[in-house]
């Protein structure tokens, strides 16, 4: 059986992804996650854009697994205040997502992209010293 040069494509990408992530640091992961994540709001606002009902539903889907997996990695004996605050912020974000998913509106998108846009840039901004930090 031969493959397609799409599934090959994707099994390439998929494969590369699998090194970076298998070499990457824990603060480099959670980076990778949040970049993830906008990509898949970005998707879809262009998909909801289009009318592309199934394809909106996966990808707000698909980031609000996302938020849900750097929601269950706050480590909130560590954190503290800032990990609760976090929690509450991407509980708030995955309301925004169900909301836009549900009423074919982008605004909650572009409220979600924004919060975590900060969010990604505060995380770059601490650095990938902080896990070392925190031990």
């Amino acid at each position: 059986m031969q493959m397609r040069p799409d599934q090959l494509l994707r099994q390439y990408q998929t494969m590369g992804l699998q090194g970076l992530v298998e070499s990457a640091s824990p603060h480099d992961l959670i980076r990778m996650l949040l970049d993830g994540c906008l990509e898949r709001v970005a998707v879809a606002r262009g998909q909801m854009a289009q009318n592309d009902f199934a394809g909106k539903g996966a990808s707000i889907s698909k980031a609000i697994t996302i938020i849900e997996g750097l929601r269950t990695s706050l480590n909130k004996d560590v954190g503290g205040d800032v990990a609760q605050n976090l929690e509450s912020l991407y509980d708030y974000m995955n309301r925004q997502l169900l909301i836009a998913n549900a009423t074919n509106d982008a605004q909650p998108l572009t409220e979600v992209e924004g919060l975590l846009a900060q969010i990604r840039e505060a995380w770059v901004a601490i650095g990938p010293d902080v896990s070392k930090k925190a031990s």
